[in-house]
């Protein structure tokens, strides 16, 4: 299949990008910067048969440019996978509307830009996947992560929507819900520009850093919760048949994992129920692809 990704010059985005090439795919990462400071993230990825076109997911333009490229290079996009994000870190009453905002521009924004680009060509040809990278903190909220929390959780709620809005078109979205992994997006979390509330705050303003070193010694302890297992899920949903794909994969092998499954399998049972009973089931039933799109 023909594939855009987001986010590919670190962390999951270029390991899947790997993947998906290793495997037959066409591929086409996207990423900032890509004359200056991924210029050899690029260089490397399109030695491996990789596309390269320059998205910054916050800016319209960039993201109207950088999709025709990625169309132009491919003929069409059959999967978009939104992988771009950043994280943030540290007591939510330190974070100001405005550091609020810069990372919803990149983690929910910058989604729908996406999404806006190339859902009127899926929907015209009757097929295709969107498939967006959130994370178990989208499913439940831990302390010191409030700004990211509350853009995962929008996230869900978008692609819920979007669910339903697309299934009559043969387009089907998807979420993966990744832990917490050791990778880069550790190092780059988006800290608040102001600490002015710390004192009031007490010993808890010394929580979040001690917090976040521990988990990541954790991590250094726990080699099974391996970025390539995030690789792989992603893999995996994109490989599966049309109309075979869940809705939400859960990637975790620390202990997060199977206890949101529960809760995303009960979820689903409830949000069954609700359709049923206001006659939208059928919203949730995505149209046969049509042949001409295989």
């Amino acid at each position: 299949m023909n594939i855009l990704i987001t986010g590919a010059n670190s962390g999951f985005g270029q390991l899947t990008v790997r993947d998906l090439l290793r495997t037959g795919h066409r591929v086409i990462g996207s990423m900032r910067d890509v004359k200056g400071r991924n210029a050899e993230t690029a260089e490397t990825l399109q030695a491996l048969g990789a596309g390269i076109v320059e998205i910054d997911v916050t800016e319209d333009a960039s993201v109207d440019a950088g999709v025709a490229a990625a169309r132009d290079a491919l003929g069409r996009i059959d999967v978009l996978i939104n992988n771009a994000g950043v994280g943030a870190h540290g007591l939510q009453e330190n974070f100001s509307a405005k550091d609020f905002r810069r990372l919803f521009e990149i983690n929910l924004f910058g989604v729908q830009r996406m999404i806006r680009a190339v859902a009127p060509e899926m929907r015209g040809r009757g097929a295709g996947l969107i498939l967006n990278i959130s994370s178990l903190l989208g499913r439940i909220a831990l302390p010191f992560y409030g700004p990211y929390n509350a853009t995962k959780w929008a996230l869900e709620a978008i692609s819920e929507t979007y669910r339903a809005e697309l299934s009559a078109f043969g387009v089907e979205v998807a979420l993966i819900e990744p832990g917490g992994f050791p990778t880069g997006f550790m190092a780059n979390l988006m800290a608040p520009t102001a600490r002015d509330r710390d004192a009031s705050y007490g010993e808890l303003a010394g929580a979040p850093m001690a917090s976040l070193s521990h988990f990541e010694a954790f991590l250094e302890q726990n080699p099974q919760q391996a970025p390539q297992i995030v690789a792989d899920a992603i893999l995996a949903v994109v490989g599966a048949a049309h109309g075979t794909r869940p809705f939400r994969t859960e990637v975790d092998r620390i202990g997060m994992g199977e206890p949101l499954k529960g809760y995303n399998d009960h979820l689903a049972k409830v949000t069954q129920g609700v359709y049923a009973n206001l006659g939208m089931e059928g919203m949730l039933a995505l149209r046969p692809r049509q042949t001409q799109a295989s």
